[in-house]
């Protein structure tokens, strides 16, 4: 059996998918939001989201719901980790909803609906591929998603991993998209990828 590439969401079920798989689903009209892959794909239409990761998270949850409405409290929860939102919070909802509806125009609608936001694809069927993360790499994504700051010898130490092992696993959810590094050599930090106009100053020590 060939690896799995991905995990596929659809019609409510979740099941490995391999690289051939993959390549059949994209070449549909489904409309794909590839988590894995920070793009919206629908046919030939390639929206890239890669830098953009509140965009890629409103997209992930408005399809988590689809065919129903995403409520506003899950959007802000997801994006902003609001659990007790203000209006600033619901403000810069709106404003990045706008942002998500611009892109994608070309292949789907984002209406507003009674307590949230329902996405309507353009082709009516919508599936969500995410990177088949497990073993290691979950571990260290779980710790980093804290929003601290982390050394690679700190992961290994918690883990009980070796610290070699560990930075293969920072370095690939990195090319994955999921988290950055701050700093460099010995100061060289590990954490969840900011959100776009976070100002990464105030993330480095000292900084202030």
């Amino acid at each position: 059996m060939d690896e799995p590439a991905s995990l596929l969401h659809q019609s409510g079920s979740t099941r490995p998918v391999a690289l051939d798989g993959i390549e059949h689903l994209l070449s549909s009209n489904v409309l794909v939001i590839d988590a894995s892959r920070n793009a919206i794909r629908c046919g030939a239409t390639v929206v890239s989201l890669a830098s953009r990761p509140v965009l890629m998270t409103l997209a992930a949850g408005l399809a988590e719901a689809w065919p129903g409405v995403a409520t506003r409290e899950d959007l802000l929860s997801r994006v902003f980790g609001a659990r007790h939102a203000d209006e600033s919070h619901r403000t810069r909802l709106r404003v990045e909803i706008s942002r998500l509806r611009k892109l994608l125009a070309p292949v789907a609608k984002v209406s507003a609906a009674h307590g949230g936001f329902r996405l309507v694809p353009v082709t009516g069927d919508v599936a969500i591929l995410s990177h088949p993360m497990g073993g290691q790499d979950a571990q260290v994504m779980a710790l980093l998603a804290d929003g601290e700051l982390w050394a690679s010898s700190a992961l290994a130490l918690v883990l009980g991993f070796s610290t070699r092992s560990v930075q293969r696993s920072l370095q690939a959810l990195q090319e994955a998209g999921k988290i950055q590094s701050i700093g460099r050599a010995r100061s060289l930090r590990w954490t969840v990828l900011a959100a776009p106009g976070f100002p990464m100053s105030l993330l480095l020590p000292g900084a202030g």
